[in-house]
């Protein structure tokens, strides 16, 4: 389906949308896309820093009678055409927003605003991938019983995944992979010895280094790529969590539950994500995988961007293909396609509008989730222990991602941002998984979104 065209041919007013942390850097992309076309509107943000808010509206260009701070929800209603600023999640409700945005990051304030909304009629984009792996299944589920939508925001990698697997399907492919670059590249820089990954960068032997830009045998040379940049951190909880949104509503799982994080040049992933008979590294098709993008200085990026591998089928068919500049296996028996990107807000204009002119979203919303975002204890936890998630990358201290199959993972495994922000109440070993019993103090409600996500399962 394209919902380009399909949008293109709707008209009305702009759809009118609430937007949860909406002094945060995604809030701003979207601000921003909102004012320079007529296809949303916001009609209320919320933030718990309402000047900060304040702040970011007036530096992207809002003119200052065009927005007012409202305590109340009397104040809300008379902000009539005016985007009323907000501290409280619950004045959302006395707005007259068609969607949703929950773009909070926080488990539980994302997941009961995104009810309230269900409740209220509103449709939701998710931004919140960490409200996804632990109340997605729910929400998806309510969303639905109350003729509404609930869908993931494009220009976060999950929604985007997630329609590139949908059109890979529905042409006829075997998705045998489907994955994302890591959120920064390395970049290698032959003139200065170097490779750097955002703000940090390493000395490397140029001579060598050189040596791996080639792909030789697939292993060996990822092992020794991955050898010569060992002095960056690589893995995310951000990736992990992504993907595991991804294969909740894709059916696909992960090859290893820390994923390959494979060092590859774009030209290459149709090799890497092979299957292991073939020269790969998969062990079974129907995987889901992060890999860090390499290149050399001037270099395009991956930009952060999705791909699936394929089987390619008749071989004329891509050899034809290839000499077009296509990504193939050099056996030919796979075939990479990709998206070079993901523009954050940029994009999630076209979900809100979706959401509310056509009903549509992307991916399987409420469908019961073959793949859970656990977490096993770095190192020996004690009771007592705070699990205080944060930074970037909402990483939890001294606790690890994993994605795991649910039906491989113990019952009572916690969900890794269901556990975020709990105390333990019993002593952890290191590599232990996390369980909802040794957690003092969990959230009722993500306790019941969670049971109700497993519940789907039966």
């Amino acid at each position: 389906m394209n919902v380009t065209a399909l949008l293109s041919r709707t008209s009305g007013e702009p759809v009118r949308f609430a937007l949860t942390g909406a002094k945060g850097a995604y809030a701003r992309t979207l601000l921003a896309q909102a004012k320079l076309g007529d296809l949303v509107r916001p009609t209320v943000l919320c933030d718990l820093d309402t000047e900060g808010v304040v702040a970011l509206c007036t530096d992207l260009g809002y003119a200052p009678d065009s927005f007012v701070i409202a305590a109340s929800a009397d104040e809300v209603a008379a902000a009539g055409e005016r985007i009323a600023i907000v501290g409280d999640l619950d004045l959302i409700r006395a707005s007259d927003a068609d969607v949703l945005v929950e773009a909070t990051g926080s488990p539980v304030h994302g997941t009961r605003a995104s009810l309230a909304a269900i409740e209220d009629g509103r449709h939701v984009v998710m931004v919140s991938k960490e409200v996804d792996t632990v109340s997605g299944p729910a929400l998806g589920r309510a969303a639905n019983e109350a003729g509404v939508v609930y869908t993931l925001a494009h220009g976060d990698q999950p929604a985007n995944l997630l329609d590139l697997i949908g059109w890979a399907r529905l042409v006829g492919f075997e998705v045998v992979a489907a994955g994302k670059s890591s959120e920064y590249d390395l970049v290698y820089d032959p003139a200065a010895g170097t490779v750097t990954q955002l703000d940090e960068t390493h000395d490397v032997d140029t001579a060598a280094f050189e040596r791996l830009l080639a792909l030789g045998e697939v292993e060996t040379t990822l092992a020794a790529r991955a050898a010569a940049v060992a002095a960056f951190t690589r893995s995310a909880a951000a990736d992990l969590c992504e993907m595991s949104a991804v294969a909740a509503q894709s059916d696909l799982v992960p090859d290893t539950e820390l994923f390959h994080y494979p060092v590859a040049r774009i030209a290459e992933l149709a090799d890497i994500y092979a299957l292991r008979a073939d020269g790969g590294i998969l062990d079974a098709p129907g995987r889901v995988d992060v890999f860090s993008a390499l290149r050399v200085v001037g270099e395009p990026s991956f930009a952060g961007g999705e791909f699936v591998v394929v089987r390619t089928g008749d071989a004329s068919t891509w050899e034809v293909l290839g000499q077009k500049g296509h990504v193939l296996s050099r056996d030919g028996r796979y075939a990479c396609i990709f998206w070079p990107y993901h523009l954050m807000g940029v994009e999630t204009v076209a979900t809100i509008a979706a959401a509310a002119r056509l009903g549509v979203g992307t991916g399987r919303p409420g469908a019961a989730p073959r793949v859970m975002m656990a977490g096993r204890a770095r190192h020996d936890l004690a009771a007592g222990t705070r699990l205080t998630m944060g930074g970037h990358h909402h990483e939890i201290e001294g606790v690890a991602p994993v994605v795991r199959e649910i039906a491989a993972t113990p019952a009572d495994t916690a969900p890794f941002y269901l556990a975020a922000h709990t105390t333990l109440a019993r002593p952890v070993a290191a590599g232990e998984l996390i369980t909802i019993p040794d957690l003092a103090d969990p959230e009722p409600l993500l306790l019941e979104t969670w049971s109700t996500a497993r519940a789907l399962l039966v």
